[in-house]
């Protein structure tokens, strides 16, 4: 126990604390007359504001592992692997500005809870429906999963963490989502609501703090760029290499781009993403959002530039197992740079960075299992109350799922799945952001073009080997892309190829005169905002006690 510092863990566990007992009285918050509904306890009531919205976005985008891992990237690759984070969140909101307003609108008009709602009410398809639901569910587990990764990083560096006995090893992290799982049940979304508020002001003033501090103890940028630099440059002892990129060559410049356009059209697909934005109260809400969103952009700017302070600063992210682990660099940059109590509000920002999106996630997760596939497929006659009953038991389950893979398996197969998750979530583009705007798409082509993509982007993914790792399969998203012959990411050619296939099979299918699915929306519907007579006849029974049955 000697090497636990215990001034920061005390810190850790006061704020841990406080945003636990926030998390617990947030179902007090604007409490309606009854939480038993899916919009009450899954989407807050649909009635957050801008700077509410704003926190919750942000806490849901900018998790823990955001925290850790692109400032590791950017320490243990460089620009390529890293900083193309931030680009990339430049791209997204322009492209959310234009569609997500659409989706909000058609998704309150007709009491839509996820993306896979409208699919089925657009183009009358379970089938494509489910398709949408499944990868939506099975793109966010392991992005749960790497919120503990954040959380372990943390105890590691602190001193927590070592020793061969499971349960005390791991007690902290059983604890700490053990609070998640009670406060997230009872609370929903209200939870991460009020605890954003809390995670994001840490997380701002410890990168400015650490920002304007940290570079001036090593010597200026320049000694931080010359550094970089100098590493980046240095030959790989496994393949002879270069360890990174300083700047992308022109070898790199496709991956780069495709890494930041692909993640940009991605991210909202994710269905913690959607529940966050559908949790808005009005549709310009969501458009005021785009526009003071890149704000976290700067932020996030400055954190990956923290990956390479650690390099001039002489950081040596060792982790209680005696092997380098680069995810610890940045916790243990501000170990050894900060006084502890000061290292604790960094460790903490980590952690509670890591419960806001988890619980986000987690409750996306479970609406999806409870309206696309419970409902839809099990139980069609659900009550609103059943409904929110299923979704509070899959949260659990999600969460427990998330803690028993990270505890059980090796962190980096965590990292693999997520890459292979942003990989699939990209395959739902064409049915939900193409489907706000035209019906022109086949069902089946679209189911047809999903299924390729989601094939071809699995395939690719398994065939990527990373010898510096000493993995085989799964060790990275970027491979050739067939004609143009450049490196790119996988996400976005089996993309292109899931459009190819939609577009060729429409025509095909069009031609052939196949049946449309009946669209249960109309042109109104994508421009209505709240207020709207005709989403009350929608909503209200979500908020009174349903008859029996």
């Amino acid at each position: 126990m000697s090497g636990i510092d215990g001034t920061a863990l005390a810190v850790l566990v006061v704020l841990f604390l406080l945003v636990t007992v926030m998390g617990f009285m947030a179902t007090r918050w604007r409490r309606p007359t009854s939480m038993e509904s899916l919009d009450e306890w899954g989407l807050g009531g649909r009635s957050f504001g801008t700077w509410i919205t704003w926190f919750l976005l942000g806490g849901d985008l900018y998790t823990a592992y955001t925290f850790v891992a692109v400032p590791a990237a950017m320490f243990g690759a460089g620009a390529v692997s890293g900083f193309f984070a931030v680009p990339y969140t430049i791209v997204l909101y322009p492209i959310i500005f234009v569609f997500m307003a659409r989706l909000w609108s058609v998704s309150h008009r007709h009491g839509y809870v996820t993306t896979a709602d409208f699919v089925r009410g657009r183009f009358g398809s379970r089938g494509l429906s489910l398709a949408v639901a499944v990868t939506g569910f099975l793109a966010t587990m392991p992005y749960i999963a790497l919120q503990l990764v954040g959380i372990q990083a943390v105890l590691e560096v602190i001193g927590l963490g070592g020793g061969s006995n499971i349960i005390a090893k791991d007690l902290p992290l059983f604890i700490a989502f053990a609070l998640l799982a009670a406060y997230t049940y009872s609370s929903g979304l209200r939870a991460p609501a009020v605890i954003a508020f809390v995670k994001d002001t840490l997380i701002y003033l410890v990168i400015i703090v650490a920002i304007v501090y940290l570079p001036s103890k090593v010597g200026g940028w320049d000694a931080v760029f010359s550094a970089a630099e100098q590493k980046m440059a240095k030959p790989n002892p496994v393949d002879g290499k270069p360890t990174g990129a300083f700047i992308p060559g022109a070898q790199a410049q496709w991956a780069y781009a495709t890494l930041g356009l692909g993640s940009a059209l991605a991210l909202f697909m994710y269905p913690h993403s959607i529940t966050a934005s559908l949790s808005a109260s009005s549709r310009n809400t969501i458009r005021r959002n785009a526009s003071i969103l890149p704000a976290y952009s700067f932020v996030l700017g400055l954190l990956a530039l923290l990956g390479w302070v650690a390099i001039a600063a002489g950081t040596k992210p060792i982790g209680l197992d005696g092997k380098p682990n680069a995810q610890l660099v940045i916790p243990q940059l501000f170990e050894d740079s900060f006084p502890s109590w000061f290292a604790g509000v960094a460790f903490a920002a980590i952690a509670i960075g890591a419960l806001v999106p988890a619980a986000i996630m987690s409750i996306a997760a479970a609406n999806t299992f409870t309206r696309n596939i419970y409902k839809e497929w099990l139980k069609p006659d659900a009550t609103p109350q059943q409904e929110a009953k299923v979704s509070k038991l899959v949260s659990l389950v999600v969460k427990a799922f998330a803690l028993v893979f990270v505890l059980a398996l090796d962190k980096q197969n965590a990292i693999n799945f997520q890459l292979l998750g942003g990989i699939w979530i990209l395959q739902t583009f064409p049915a939900v952001v193409l489907g706000l705007y035209t019906r022109w798409l086949h069902r089946w082509a679209l189911t047809a073009g999903w299924a390729v993509g989601m094939v071809y982007g699995t395939w690719q993914a398994w065939s990527v080997a990373n010898p510096r790792a000493g993995i085989n399969h799964f060790g990275g998203s970027l491979d050739t892309i067939p004609v143009i012959g450049q490196m790119g990411y996988i996400a976005m050619t089996a993309f292109v190829i899931n459009l190819l296939v939609a577009v060729v099979g429409t025509v095909v299918l069009r031609v052939a005169k196949a049946p449309d699915g009946d669209d249960e929306t109309i042109r109104g519907d994508y421009f209505a905002d709240a207020g709207d007579p005709r989403v009350e006849k929608v909503l209200q029974p979500l908020h009174q006690e349903a008859p029996n049955p």
